[in-house]
């Protein structure tokens, strides 16, 4: 398994300096400063990738672009409206020029309009670190009373409703806002930020749309990619819902284990494959992270190794960031299966056979709670956790091997 480190470029708090001392082997970056639909150019790739390769004193880094995350799929691409052809011969353009450069897996995701959602960035642990998280009541709080979507109420039971009314009570006008910001804070490090009239317009367009539209446009996108990417010895990896379960009446189509498979079999090729994220799966009690690994292995190209720890029992729930080793998913059984594909794609002889993955997320602690890096990637919290999932590896290596 290559160990791998996020990386939001020379803005980012964490340094490359920062990484290489983490002891990572690769970097997942992304031209975050580049408009969602427009092209990566070979001299704005090849600058990150120099970035990459450079320390502080201007000596090699010796790490390396590995994993694009991501190259991001716009909201015309997924509601098929406006320029979606044209930012679909776009992304193509993108594509060949990363294979140019020499990277070969590529992240990407499909959800509408929130990329992931949670209500809290640096919720406070009993030991003083702090964590993001999703708590039910305040996105009800911020559906209803807030956002004040047409039809929420429907989608909450009457406890439900009666709690966020509660909360709604105790909550300042400082609060919502900051309820609001983090509800609607967009995928990391991105060049646009929603504002809540931003949501209101893509919902609006979605409103006529099921699951099996919405999954419909993701194979239409697929079928016009995916045959690229074969060409270009590209491996494209779909990363999960983040939370897994519908959200502000929107669709949700990468969830569980039936919806990747229906994707795979619908554009049935090696290039088609998954970014098996444990912590936005493990959100579900119903998702099992170690059996999704087993039986849909051949397919995933990419890991995001966190964990999460369910506040409630139901498919829809509270959860917050919890260690790497903690939480609901049995993380060691998880990295045994990913161990054991490897095994069996080196057997094959297949050249993708080491696969990629990163301590996604972490806990602030120490140093990190007065960096204000990127929420949920901090320096400490993420160190930490590799050097656990670095220490699993290397106790279930040899067993495995033999």
């Amino acid at each position: 398994m290559r160990q791998t480190w996020r990386w939001f470029g020379p803005n980012d708090l964490v340094s490359i300096d920062d990484v290489r001392q983490a002891g990572a082997e690769g970097i997942v970056s992304a031209l975050h400063h580049v408009p969602t639909g427009a092209i990566w150019t070979p001299e704005e790739i090849a600058k990150r990738q120099a970035e990459i390769g450079t320390m502080r004193d201007g000596s090699p880094s010796t790490l390396t672009w590995d994993v694009v995350e991501s190259l991001p799929v716009s909201e015309d691409i997924k509601k098929q409206k406006g320029v979606w052809r044209e930012h679909v011969t776009d992304y193509r353009q993108s594509m060949r020029n990363l294979a140019a450069a020499g990277i070969e897996v590529i992240c990407y995701n499909f959800m509408p309009v929130l990329d992931w959602t949670r209500t809290d960035l640096a919720w406070r642990l009993p030991n003083g670190a702090t964590c993001m998280r999703f708590d039910l009541t305040d996105f009800a709080v911020f559906d209803i009373h807030v956002l004040k979507r047409k039809g929420a109420e429907e989608d909450y039971d009457k406890p439900l409703r009666e709690a966020a009314r509660r909360r709604l009570s105790e909550l300042s006008e400082a609060d919502l806002q900051a309820l609001a910001r983090n509800v609607v804070f967009g995928l990391p490090g991105a060049a646009e930020h929603f504002t809540l009239e931003d949501v209101r317009a893509h919902l609006a367009e979605y409103a006529a749309m099921g699951e099996a539209t919405l999954r419909q446009h993701l194979i239409d996108f697929l079928e016009q990619v995916v045959p690229l990417a074969e060409e270009l010895g590209l491996r494209l990896c779909c990363h999960p819902d983040d939370p897994p379960f519908p959200l502000l009446g929107l669709p949700r189509i990468m969830s569980t284990e039936a919806h990747y498979r229906a994707v795979m079999q619908a554009v049935d090729s090696p290039a088609n494959g998954i970014t098996l994220c444990s912590g936005s799966l493990g959100a579900r009690p119903d998702n099992d992270l170690p059996g999704m690994m087993e039986r849909l292995g051949d397919r995933v190209h990419f890991l995001h190794l966190r964990n999460v720890t369910r506040e409630t029992d139901g498919i829809r729930g509270s959860f917050y960031e919890a260690e790497h080793l903690g939480g609901d998913t049995d993380m060691v059984a998880l990295i045994e299966a990913a161990l054991k594909e490897e095994a069996r794609r080196k057997a094959a002889g297949r050249a993708d056979w080491s696969i990629p993955f990163r301590p996604d997320h972490g806990q602030d602690i120490l140093d990190d709670l007065g960096r204000k890096a990127q929420p949920g990637y901090p320096s400490i919290g993420r160190l930490k956790g590799l050097a656990e999932l670095r220490g699993v590896i290397a106790a279930l290596s040899p067993r495995i091997a033999a």
